[in-house]
């Protein structure tokens, strides 16, 4: 049977079905997360290979194909969780977030005050590096006691900052390696910062009733400028082979996982001068399996193309994203074209926040943070960033409205190659 034309059941293909029943598996057996997972992606595999093939051929050749051609991003995301992961302990150890309390407002005002850090920080750093220095900070100026509304916030926070910059997400980064202008990205943040302050509000006054900030103890603490030295030469790493390889060899950037080798080797070079804590990985490591295992599932799914381009659209990739990986989405997008790179830049980075595996800052907290992977609870407590995301998206619509953009070498975009809204923008 053709790969093009896949079992159905009630019209649904079947891939679609495995995928979701592994998506529930998820949600209710949150301690079992992993092996749920691995379970999905064996039996997915096997169907393909008994019935549909792939994308890239058929049978165990299809399979190593399919596997070489996302080999990059997978190597990316191992690279960067388990990187970041041992950034976010030197942080911690830094003693810098135990001297936070004396620059930082009490009480909840404290609470939004650091969430605003981490959207700051995630507009010029990676998501991921963003959120696990938000929960390193908020882990120490807490006491250890974070609750999960506060640390969905912490996701949307790096998710939200990294929407409007091309070297703050993953799905950024990719439209410009693709040939949208950083420029065009840039009004996410229109969207992004009231996000920001109605989930961030909220947030922080759930934290502050759970556990205020403490108090600032005067010679409590003495900063470890050699570990923050650290933590910035590995950051700037990551920045300056980001920014290097898209301005002046973006042919290459999908063939080498460039970001993660130079995160891994910064953090190796510099080992000699602080250790790393180099027990962490053995944690780190399986909830990175975890996420790469739902980012190749998503990957097999038989998603040809997206929906005629439209702020309807977008708007609902966003609430797909949050189950559904942004990476391959955001490829099917820049495939077809006919976007507004921001707006689709905020939804499908800031929708994956709505819950705790919907984007890869969220599964590196949750590492962080175990009991942060239970759906239920993170959708309860965090009901404050879905009503965020869609608030924030209308008034992106009426202030911005609807304006696709076409990549570089593109013909323009015109009235009648995309849908319309079904409103007319506000401007």
């Amino acid at each position: 049977m053709a790969a093009t034309d896949p079992p159905t059941a009630f019209g649904i293909p079947f891939d679609f079905i495995l995928f979701a029943l592994t998506l529930l598996g998820v949600a209710l057996f949150h301690h079992h997360t992993l092996q749920v997972a691995l379970t999905g992606l064996g039996t997915i595999a096997l169907y393909k290979l008994a019935f549909t093939g792939f994308k890239t051929g058929d049978g165990l050749p299809g399979l190593v194909s399919h596997l070489g051609h996302e080999w990059v991003i997978l190597s990316n995301l191992l690279c960067l969780l388990l990187g970041f992961a041992l950034l976010s302990k030197h942080f911690e150890d830094s003693h810098v977030p135990a001297v936070l309390p004396k620059y930082l407002p009490g009480q909840a005002k404290g609470a939004f005050a650091l969430l605003a850090m981490v959207f700051v920080l995630s507009s010029f750093l990676d998501n991921i590096a963003a959120a696990m220095i938000g929960g390193a900070m908020a882990h120490t100026v807490f006491r250890g006691k974070v609750h999960i509304g506060y640390l969905a916030a912490i996701v949307a926070a790096s998710n939200a900052g990294g929407s409007g910059s091309v070297v703050g997400d993953t799905t950024t980064t990719m439209m410009w390696i693709d040939g949208v202008s950083p420029v065009d990205v840039l009004h996410a943040y229109v969207a992004a910062v009231v996000a920001l302050v109605l989930f961030g509000i909220p947030a922080a006054l759930q934290q502050n009733k759970y556990s205020p900030l403490m108090a600032y103890e005067p010679g409590g603490a003495h900063v470890d400028w050699g570990r923050v030295g650290i933590v910035g030469f590995i950051l700037v790493a990551a920045i300056s082979t980001n920014v290097y390889i898209n301005l002046v060899h973006p042919e290459i950037a999908d063939h080498f996982p460039f970001i993660g080798v130079a995160v891994a080797l910064a953090i190796l070079v510099s080992a000699p001068l602080r250790k790393p804590d180099w027990s962490l990985l053995p944690g780190a490591t399986k909830g990175t399996i975890f996420l790469l295992a739902l980012v190749t599932c998503a990957s097999m799914m038989p998603v040809e193309k997206l929906p005629v381009a439209s702020w309807q659209s977008a708007m609902g990739l966003g609430f797909i994203s949050a189950v559904f990986d942004n990476i391959p989405l955001t490829a099917l997008a820049l495939k077809q074209g006919g976007y507004d790179w921001g707006m689709l830049a905020y939804t499908v980075g800031f929708g994956g926040s709505m819950i705790w595996f919907g984007s890869s800052a969220g599964v590196a907290l949750s590492n962080m943070y175990p009991d942060a992977k239970n759906v239920g609870r993170w959708v309860y407590h965090g009901w404050h960033v879905a009503v965020a995301y869609v608030i924030g998206f209308l008034v992106l619509l009426a202030v911005m409205g609807w304006h696709p953009s076409p990549k570089r070498g593109d013909p323009p975009v015109t009235t009648s190659s995309v849908a319309q809204p079904a409103v007319a923008p506000v401007h």
